[in-house]
């Protein structure tokens, strides 16, 4: 299976967010998936990826100029995909993953989210949508989504919708159903 994973480039937090990937990356390598990922350094983003690729993973990186001039690219993907923008990264990553897993991050990682779920609801791809709520991490969100629903913005029974899981234990179990 190839996992995208959308998630923090940001190196000043919380050590504990970025140990979720290195066990995420470890995961999906230990379990013959390849990663899918923004292509470059930071974070989430290198950790995810330099775990997955110690694992044994097959890591596609999907980079934009900007990111790149910037001096941000990865050198561990196997296969780098160069596209032209941001709104290119997102198209190309959903098209590469079977199934896609966002673990705490920031705009971008919440951007790569809705558009990965609002592409969905209008029938562009099947590919679940995973988020780890990790300590709460996204409880406003759902907050905000629990607010759109009482007020009909949403769907009371959505068709569609992302999958959030409290743990890394969960998240697994919900990549392998």
């Amino acid at each position: 299976m190839r996992i995208a994973v959308y998630c923090s480039a940001k190196d000043a937090i919380p050590e504990e967010y970025l140990q979720l990937g290195d066990a995420l990356g470890q995961w999906i390598g230990e379990n013959g998936h390849a990663l899918v990922y923004g292509g470059a350094t930071g974070g989430l983003m290198s950790r995810t990826s330099d775990a997955a690729k110690r694992a044994g993973a097959h890591v596609i990186g999907v980079i934009p100029p900007r990111i790149k001039a910037a001096g941000r690219l990865a050198t561990n993907c196997d296969y780098l995909i160069e596209v032209n923008n941001m709104s290119e990264r997102k198209q190309r990553m959903r098209d590469e993953a079977d199934s896609i897993v966002c673990l705490p991050g920031s705009y971008g990682t919440l951007d790569e989210m809705m558009d990965a779920t609002s592409s969905a609801i209008v029938g562009e791809h099947h590919k679940p949508v995973y988020v780890l709520n990790y300590k709460g991490f996204y409880e406003p969100l759902k907050q905000q989504i629990a607010l759109m629903q009482s007020l009909q913005f949403i769907p009371q029974e959505e068709h569609y919708k992302p999958i959030f899981v409290d743990t890394l234990e969960d998240l697994y179990r919900e990549l392998m159903n």
